[in-house]
């Protein structure tokens, strides 16, 4: 099931405090960025996070789910109605988040 473009623009709305937070649509899913990194992303309609150890730390009892098959699980995150949650959580994630690798020139 794809996600929709009503959560997606939900979620964009929750993290509206945040500077440089874009997104790309990859197979009806959404891969979301924080200045440039790759936080985590929407599937089927749920907001996942990278499992850094700060995320873990902030959200102990949050579950982990796979966005879709063959991937490395990844925390849900249940409590997407708190603004100041969820700019708090991507600020303390931001550090543990691998560097994007450059692109190959063609």
């Amino acid at each position: 099931m794809a996600s929709s473009k009503d959560y997606l623009d939900f979620i964009l709305e929750q993290l509206s405090d945040l500077e440089e937070i874009s997104y790309r649509s990859m197979m009806g899913e959404y891969i979301i960025y924080y200045r440039g990194k790759i936080i985590g992303g929407i599937y089927d309609d749920r907001f996942l996070v990278k499992s850094v150890r700060s995320a873990i730390a902030l959200m102990p009892n949050a579950k982990y789910e796979l966005p879709y098959d063959g991937a490395k699980e990844m925390l849900l995150v249940d409590d997407v109605d708190n603004k100041d949650f969820l700019t708090g959580l991507l600020n303390s994630m931001y550090d543990e988040l691998p560097v994007p690798k450059p692109k190959k020139k063609k």
